[in-house]
């Protein structure tokens, strides 16, 4: 089984984020930046197509006492770890009536991590940054908000289109039966009240935070600036994450998620 065909048992919101146009013809190099949902949920049968991925380093976006509660990525062999808490309030649990209700909750959900994550926001991006950190792979719970911002901003880092990111993002609302099944398998009293556990991942509340970004900070880059990630970090991101040339550009990459059975 090839890296990208990695398949786990419990973790439904794996991909790559490799294959992705940018706006100077190049692409996103495959099998060198994954995102995921919680990976405390591997197991002895995923060890093997997790060690097919050649991962080098891992990074965990949960809080502390998610990480307490639920326990960390196996220790399998061959990367670091390293626990970067993107601090955040609770989000209140809310239900919605449409899709412009769900934009707007995300919106105000990420413009609230985008700054009090913002010390964690840089140190994950820095890592990303880090060529001698690849393969890498950040994950959080669900794998679409705290995972989902940190890949908006590395994919425009990188120059993919606002569409693109969007179309990645909303790829988690895919995922998310699998998960609440997983969620409810011990807790079948939740699903009443599915809607005020989980939000969808519309892609509208994405393309309104990356333009609420550039209101506020005046580019997504200057908004990395200010969070420590500088130019030659940015440069550093692109050098190792970006085909060298237009005619290098791979082939479209196929960005179906990991689902178990």
């Amino acid at each position: 089984m090839g890296p990208h065909g990695a398949t786990f048992s419990n973790v439904f919101n794996f991909r790559d984020l490799g294959g992705y146009r940018t706006r100077d013809g190049r692409a996103v190099r495959r099998h060198r930046l994954y995102r995921s949902d919680d990976l405390s949920r591997l197991g002895e049968d995923d060890r093997e197509p997790f060690a097919e991925l050649g991962i080098r380093t891992v990074v965990d976006l949960r809080r502390p006492n998610e990480v307490e509660a639920d326990g960390r990525i196996p220790t399998f062999d061959g990367f670091d770890y390293h626990h970067v808490h993107l601090v955040h309030p609770i989000w209140p649990r809310r239900q919605f009536a449409d899709t412009a209700e769900r934009a707007d909750f995300v919106l105000e959900r990420y413009r609230e991590l985008s700054v009090d994550a913002a010390e964690g926001i840089g140190q994950t991006l820095r890592l990303i940054a880090d060529a001698d950190a690849a393969p890498l792979i950040f994950h959080c719970i669900a794998g679409k908000d705290r995972t989902g911002v940190i890949s908006a901003l590395t994919l425009a880092l990188l120059s993919v289109a606002d569409d693109d990111i969007a179309d990645d993002y909303q790829l988690s609302e895919l995922a998310e039966p699998a998960s609440w099944a997983y969620l409810t398998r011990d807790r079948p009293d939740l699903q009443a009240h599915r809607w005020r556990h989980f939000t969808v991942s519309p892609r509208e509340g994405m393309l309104a935070f990356l333009d609420d970004l550039r209101v506020r900070h005046g580019s997504v880059s200057g908004y990395a600036a200010e969070v420590g990630v500088t130019a030659e970090h940015v440069d550093a991101m692109r050098a190792h994450l970006l085909t060298p040339n237009p005619a290098a550009a791979e082939d479209p990459l196929d960005h179906a998620l990991t689902v178990a059975d």
